[in-house]
């Protein structure tokens, strides 16, 4: 999948979003991205080869928009690192589970400020209770992300292609 995406930065080296390797090659040939580094992979014409776009800048400003982090599970997975908050051991997505601090049936809601990650063993422990009530410390208050870089939120950082890593930290 990474072989169709080219990561798209602002002028400063900040990653903006992903677009797909035909566009950035079409914004270079127009002169509003630079090529910073390439896939592997080429693209043939009758008369031409052309290396697939990994990463390209942007050349001239442009203004974006506040970025607006959307609760998701994924996204809370991304904001946690893909620890559990209790034990702070790292686990595959699909070993990992949304808590609620204050339980649902004490009145807490599904919000960036009442979820964390958590794995299986960790959230039976702590069951309908809060955290201080089961004996577990929680390592980290949740908060609302202000950014979370754009291959980071559909991959996880663990599978991140090599070549975008030293743009997504």
């Amino acid at each position: 999948m990474s072989l169709h995406h080219t990561l798209l930065l602002d002028q400063g080296f900040q990653p903006v979003k992903l677009i797909s390797w035909q566009r950035a090659l079409c914004l270079s040939f127009l002169g509003k991205v630079e090529v910073v580094s390439s896939h592997s992979r080429e693209v043939r014409t009758v008369s031409r080869v052309f290396p697939v776009p990994a990463v390209v800048r942007l050349l001239k400003h442009v203004r974006t928009g506040a970025q607006h982090v959307r609760f998701s599970r994924q996204n809370v997975y991304v904001r946690d690192g893909y620890r559990c908050q209790y034990c702070l051991i790292a686990f595959a997505p699909r070993e990992l589970t949304m808590d609620h601090v204050v339980p649902r049936a004490l009145g807490g809601r599904t919000t960036w400020a009442n979820i964390v990650t958590a794995c299986v063993h960790c959230n039976r422990r702590k069951g309908g209770r809060t955290p201080e009530q089961a004996g577990l410390r929680l390592q980290s208050s949740p908060c609302r992300p202000n950014w979370i870089s754009p291959r980071t939120l559909q991959l996880g950082f663990d599978q991140v292609p090599e070549i975008w890593r030293d743009w997504l930290h």
